[in-house]
Formats: C-alpha cells, sequence, structure tokens
C-alpha cells in the first residue's frame, strides 16, 4: 500500500469503528509529521468525543469552514486531505499493530526532542530530571486490548488466581508473615509508623539483615544517617554483638566473623546516602539504572530511611500543602516500586500527640493523611515505659492490603537495641486488649474444606 501510515489511520478513523474506539486514546496531534493532518485528527478527535460517534467527511468540513485561525491556503491543502481519505478495507490486526507502532516511534521521537529542548535550557518549565520519566512514559506507549474480565467464562482463571503462589517477601517474624499471608509482594509500598527513636530505622535495619541473608539483593538509601552508621547496625544484626562491642572488638575478629558472612551470605548490600530532604525517586531511579550498569546489581527490595525527608520531583516545594507534597513523595515512590517490580519500604513520623500516645492511629500519621491511601500496608510501631522495660514494641495495623487488618491488629514483638534486632516473643506476651482485635481464623486444610463447604448444594 502506497500511503503513509498517518493517512491509513486518518482514512479508517472515518470509516472503522471498532479502530477508532481501540485507538483514539493513544494518539496524539503531534504524532502527525504534517500539520494540515495534524489539524484534521485534532478536528475529528474533537468531534468524536463530543459527540460519541464517527464524523463524515461532510461534518468535518463543516466544521473546518467555522475556523478563523486558518489561513486560505492551510483550508485548502485539509479539504484536499479530506476528500482523498475514501473507504478502503484493511486488516483490522495488522492496522491496531501498526498504528501501535506508530504512536510508540513518534512519542519516543518527541519525547527525544523534548529532552534536547530542556537540556538546552529551551524549555523553562522542566528540568533536567524530568528526562527519564518522558522517555519511560514514550516507551510505556501500547495498546490495551483487554476488554475485560467475563465473571462466568473467565472462571477457571480465576480459580487459579485463587491458588496461585505468589512471590512474596517473607520476615523472621511471625506475625509479620501471619498478617500479610506470607510477606509483602513486589510492586508494593510499605510504611512503618513511629516515634522519633521508637524503631523505624531499627526495623528497617533488620528486615535489610534479614533478607540479605535469605539471599536477596538489598539496596538501602539513608536520607538521615551516614552510610557508615547503617553498616554498623547491619553489622550488630548480622554478627550477634551489640554496636559498643563493635568499636571494641579486635580487627581479626571482625574479619572473622565477616568472612563467615560473607561465606553464608549469597546476597548484596547496597547502603546510599543522600542529603536530607534533597533526593526524590528521579534520583532514585538513576541510582537503579547505574547499579545495574556498573554493578550488574538489581535489587530485590529497597528501604529507604525514610520517606518524609525526601524531595519529590512534581513539587519543588513552595506555598504546596504538606497533604499532596507527602501523598506525591508516596505516589513517586510506590511508581518505582511498580515501574521495577520490587517492594519498597520505608516510614514516617507520628505527631506530636502520636508520639506520647500508647495506641497510635491514622489520625496520628504526621504532615500527611494522604499518605495511608497510597501504601499498600502501614503498620505503627509503639512503645512506653512498661514495653522498654520488657524489651518490646507493639505493633498495630493501620492498612493491610495483604490480609484482613482486624485480624491481630495489634501484637508484641521483642526488641535489642543493642544489636538491633527484633524478634518473636513467647504465646503468653500477646495479652494484648483491643476492641477492635479478631482472633486469627483456624486454618482450613484441603481435606476440612471440603467438610466446611459442606453445605453448598451442587
Amino acid at each position: 500500500m502506497s500511503d503513509r501510515i498517518e493517512r491509513i489511520i486518518l482514512r479508517n478513523l472515518f470509516y472503522n469503528e471498532d479502530f477508532t474506539r481501540k485507538v483514539l486514546p493513544f494518539i496524539k496531534s503531534d504524532f502527525f509529521t504534517s500539520h494540515s493532518e495534524a489539524i484534521l485528527f485534532g478536528e475529528i478527535n474533537e468531534f468524536v468525543q463530543k459527540y460519541k460517534n464517527l464524523p463524515t467527511k461532510e461534518t468535518i468540513l463543516v466544521e473546518l469552514n467555522k475556523r478563523k485561525d486558518l489561513k486560505e491556503d492551510e483550508l485548502t491543502e485539509i479539504k484536499t486531505i479530506v476528500n482523498k481519505l475514501d473507504k478502503q478495507e484493511v486488516e483490522l490486526q495488522w492496522l491496531l499493530d501498526t498504528t501501535e507502532k506508530f504512536c510508540k516511534d513518534r512519542a519516543v521521537h518527541n519525547a527525544v526532542l523534548s529532552g534536547i529542548q530542556i537540556l538546552d535550557g529551551k524549555d523553562k518549565k522542566q528540568n533536567p530530571e524530568a528526562i527519564p520519566q518522558i522517555l519511560s512514559e514514550a516507551l510505556a506507549v501500547s495498546f490495551d486490548n483487554h476488554v475485560g474480565h467475563d465473571y462466568v467464562e473467565d472462571a477457571e482463571s480465576r480459580f487459579d488466581f485463587y491458588h496461585k503462589r505468589e512471590k512474596r517477601f517473607k520476615f523472621d517474624l511471625n506475625y509479620f508473615n501471619r498478617i500479610t499471608k506470607g510477606g509483602v509482594p513486589s510492586k508494593t509500598l510499605n510504611i512503618a509508623l513511629a516515634g522519633t527513636g521508637v524503631g523505624k530505622s531499627l526495623f528497617m535495619c533488620h528486615a535489610a539483615s534479614n533478607w540479605l541473608q535469605d539471599g536477596k539483593n538489598v539496596l538501602y538509601i539513608t536520607l538521615e544517617m551516614a552510610e557508615e552508621r547503617i553498616a554498623e547496625r547491619v553489622d550488630a544484626n548480622l554478627m550477634d554483638v551489640t554496636i559498643d562491642d563493635l568499636h571494641t572488638m579486635p580487627k581479626d575478629m571482625y574479619e572473622s566473623k565477616m568472612s563467615k558472612l560473607q561465606k553464608k551470605t549469597i546476597g548484596k548490600l547496597i547502603i546510599k546516602e543522600y542529603p536530607t530532604a534533597s533526593a526524590h525517586s528521579g534520583h532514585f531511579r538513576a541510582l537503579l539504572n547505574e547499579l545495574s550498569l556498573k554493578k550488574t546489581f538489581k535489587p530485590d527490595v529497597v528501604f529507604i530511611d525514610y520517606l518524609n525527608i525526601c524531595a519529590s520531583s512534581r513539587f519543588k516545594g513552595g506555598n504546596i500543602s504538606s497533604y499532596f507534597y507527602i501523598k506525591a513523595i508516596a505516589e513517586e515512590l510506590r511508581g518505582l516500586a511498580v515501574e521495577f517490580d520490587m517492594p519498597i519500604f520505608s516510614a514516617t513520623q507520628t505527631t506530636r500527640s502520636g508520639f506520647t500516645s500508647t495506641d497510635i492511629g491514622l489520625e496520628d500519621t504526621a504532615e500527611s493523611f494522604g499518605l495511608p491511601a497510597t501504601a499498600d500496608f502501614m503498620f505503627a510501631l509503639i512503645s512506653n515505659d512498661e514495653l522498654d522495660q520488657l524489651n518490646q514494641l507493639k505493633v498495630k495495623q493501620l492498612k493491610n492490603r495483604f490480609g484482613d487488618p482486624s485480624m491481630n491488629r495489634s501484637f508484641i514483638i521483642g526488641v535489642d537495641r543493642s544489636k538491633m534486632r527484633l524478634f518473636d516473643v513467647e504465646a503468653s506476651a500477646q495479652n494484648i486488649v483491643d476492641s477492635n482485635q479478631t482472633e486469627e481464623e483456624e486454618k482450613i486444610t484441603p481435606e476440612g474444606a471440603y467438610e466446611k463447604f459442606s453445605d453448598f448444594q451442587l
């Protein structure tokens, strides 16, 4: 076929309703290299959006005649194009595939040009840090051919979904595995809420140590403490020594312990420090790409210590409210988790009242109530004098997309602050009084499942 793809697209926007419905949301006027074709597409798109139907050549010609912004020669050229667009039969799937490639190619081309303009200082509205996101969006252009889930026809695939074993990151803490149904999945944002010094960083260092020992690649981003301080906590945890002992330990003993750890640790840990409030998701994305290129390192899980002292790639401060600012940071981090197919763990501060409270709730989220709306899993770490004396922390579920948050809403874990470790406590310590608490249901064995559903008549 001698026609350019642009002309084929325009022709079928007049005559092929199936094609138009599928592709119109993905095509942009700036994909057309011809100014006249871009204007024509804009008229067609506006008509479909307004009247929810395909235009005729006659209606478009009428709309073009109404325009006062077109020169006579421009109008003549566009009318000539319209008159040449006669109906022709084209194989639909070929047309969809070819149009999708056209859209993706043009989106990438425009993104590259946009990046050059930003670098040359011609685009004053965006800075160079926006370029990776612009390119990423262009590369993501794709037609979604999925028309929805057919409840009856897709019943078998739905059953398989119910019984599919999803890849999860298992904790070494029993109750955390209970409430997450065996650990957190990838593509999730998981948040610990606590007051200053209660245990946000301790929790993340412990979890990082656990997954490192479990053979996972771990990236720990710190915006609060130095890289060496985070490494110090991991050392104490994995070597089972106090932080004080690390500073008095002979070098040969330290090297011996590290040698043993290296032999039994398959995973890798990278710790990266950024100045407080200076780094955002764009910096983290660049770091992930650089680690992949220079060290062939792809993290299985990422810790960001901590969310409130990150920056936003969308907002540069100013008069933006804390609600929108912190919510934006959370959305950007969750987007990063989805993009790189990994769970991200971070933390947030309680309000002043939450810091002294023995029962923290979502209302105690400092600065932004929008954060819980974005997080997949959110829990509070609570301490008081009584718990401190027992070397314990209270954990309270605040939001849980992985399970029923009324099951084991609150529970106790042990803490050894000198060794930066968390541990399970005896069942007798789980004497939590919580009016909203529900006991975990008895697990159903495959044999017992039929008995449970025996009243269901086939």
